[in-house]
């Protein structure tokens, strides 16, 4: 029978995972495709400090990394571990654990990975429809989601929910791109993503964890996978913006030495420019490096 690994981070959130567990139990017992042997795994990323966790250590297997790393970087430390018990054949779901990922939309997960099941690469990846959140989250996702195309040339509508076979696990995972984030390094990688139009569902208990200062430091760490994007057009744009500049303070320089007349606040200010433009030019250089530095170290895990 082949075995699905479902994993979910939690933190302080365990009366919803087990909610969440239920579901998922009822979900693949009525699934219409072979059977199926599960097996949940739970990233305590409270690092041991949520003592409610005994709740469910009897029927889950609990991974505790040392100390929090936050939903998306759990994911992958579990992930990362579990790596040698995953078999390339086997089914990998991730999931966050507090019924915002809907179980009643796995089935149609798995159900795109079955339709080429010789194929170990296709991922799986929930696209959201709809958020059932605050007006002030949802007006902030929208500047988000324009931000984020206008920089890396991507949309962003996927989260944690996901499914892919053991291949992924044992072999992409590694990249260091998911040691920031596991969202958009999915996306980052060009890899075979079929996307499945879901519904973001409700929370089942409590308030969530994530603050807007979370929320920040977590959407410019999904900006790093796409550094080289960011990095390349940085590099465009502010290589003409300098080449304008340089070519409008020349023109300056040239009108004053017939005699124009020139304010200082104007050269002032054009030179400010130019000077912004070098330093925009020299930080898009910088991030390239540190781009083919990560590309560098990405190569040091793939088996020759």
């Amino acid at each position: 029978m082949a075995r699905i690994w479902i994993l979910s981070p939690v933190y302080f959130d365990v009366d919803s995972y087990r909610r969440l567990r239920g579901e998922l139990q009822a979900v693949l017992a009525s699934l219409p495709l072979p059977p199926l042997a599960p097996r949940f795994v739970m990233v305590d990323d409270s690092a041991g400090r949520d003592p409610s966790v005994s709740k469910v250590e009897d029927t889950v297997q609990i991974l505790v990394p040392p100390f929090n790393l936050g939903h998306q970087r759990a994911i992958v430390h579990g992930l990362r571990r579990l790596s040698r018990e995953i078999a390339d054949e086997d089914f990998v779901v991730t999931l966050d654990g507090d019924g915002e990922d809907q179980p009643s939309d796995l089935p149609r997960l798995l159900a795109t990975l079955q339709d080429q099941p010789g194929n170990l690469r296709r991922i799986a990846l929930a696209a959201r429809t709809r958020r059932r959140e605050t007006p002030v989250f949802k007006l902030l996702y929208f500047f988000f989601k324009h931000f984020f195309l206008l920089l890396s040339g991507t949309v962003v509508r996927s989260g944690n929910y996901a499914a892919f076979h053991g291949w992924v696990a044992r072999n992409v995972l590694f990249h260091p791109h998911f040691d920031l984030c596991y969202a958009s390094s999915l996306l980052s990688l060009d890899l075979e993503i079929v996307r499945v139009p879901c519904e973001r569902g409700e929370r089942y208990a409590g308030q969530s964890k994530m603050t807007y200062g979370k929320l920040v430091s977590h959407g410019f760490r999904m900006l790093m996978p796409f550094a080289d994007r960011i990095a390349v057009r940085g590099l465009v744009v502010f290589a003409l913006l300098l080449l304008l500049g340089l070519a409008a303070l020349a023109v300056a320089f040239v009108l004053l030495a017939a005699g124009a007349r020139i304010s200082a606040a104007a050269l002032c200010g054009l030179g400010l420019f130019v000077l912004l433009c070098a330093t925009s030019l020299g930080s898009s250089l910088l991030l390239f490096a540190l781009f083919s530095q990560s590309q560098g170290l990405s190569m040091t895990r793939l088996r020759e």
